[in-house]
């Protein structure tokens, strides 16, 4: 299928332990973010189709060297690789972890006839908290894991993982610092977060929901 608009970010190091790919329909402008030595980066939301009817809203993070950013990309399908990252913003007394794709190549689609067959991601990293395990009232069971990937430099992203049933059992008994592998895709998720006795606030949380996973891994 043709295919225009490719754009690739040279990067000193490959990093293997951290790899997303997905194509998506933009559905936002580009927000600007911030500015790391003179380069720009902002935020586009993506929205990336499930096997069902349902779609995950995919934040993305993008330099302005690499997207023209003041061009309305809005309806049009990309196909983007990078890594998922984390930090912490500061909100009042406590840190919020925030969750986005860094984006190293973007690659705008002719046609969607591909919508839908690429939301991969595959981690490399350590267990850094305690696996929640618990079962739904239907009897589903489902395991939430943080793992810590490192990046160059020292630095690590902090991505929260979820399993389900046969894999939801095995990782309830990770312990923290154990190696860890996993291949999924990644996930929107809407949550109320309560903020006082009759208040509320819709959030959305961004996770991997796991397909595969090896743990005690060389």
């Amino acid at each position: 299928m043709p295919r225009e608009g490719r754009n690739t970010m040279m990067t000193d190091k490959v990093i293997e332990n951290n790899k997303v790919s997905m194509i998506g329909e933009v559905i936002s402008d580009f927000e600007f973010s911030h500015e790391v030595f003179g380069e720009g980066f902002y935020m586009v939301d993506v929205s990336v189709n499930r096997l069902s009817s349902q779609a995950d809203i995919i934040p993305l993070m993008v330099s302005e060297r690499l997207v023209d950013i003041t061009k309305d990309f809005r309806g049009m399908t990309v196909e983007v690789s990078g890594q998922f990252r984390s930090y912490n913003r500061h909100e009042g007394t406590r840190n919020r972890l925030v969750l986005s794709i860094f984006v190293r190549e973007w690659e705008i689609l002719e046609n969607d006839s591909e919508m839908g067959k690429t939301n991969q991601i595959f981690l490399e990293g350590f267990i850094c908290k305690p696996p929640i395990y618990r079962k739904t009232p239907l009897g589903r069971e489902i395991a939430d894991l943080l793992v810590a990937v490192n990046r160059p430099y020292g630095k690590s992203d902090y991505i929260p993982c979820i399993a389900w049933g046969r894999n939801a059992r095995y990782a309830s008994g990770f312990e923290v610092g154990g190696k860890i592998r996993i291949w999924g895709r990644v996930q929107s998720r809407e949550y109320m977060k309560k903020l006082g006795e009759n208040e509320g606030e819709k959030r959305v949380a961004y996770e991997v929901s796991v397909s595969k996973l090896e743990y005690g891994v060389e």
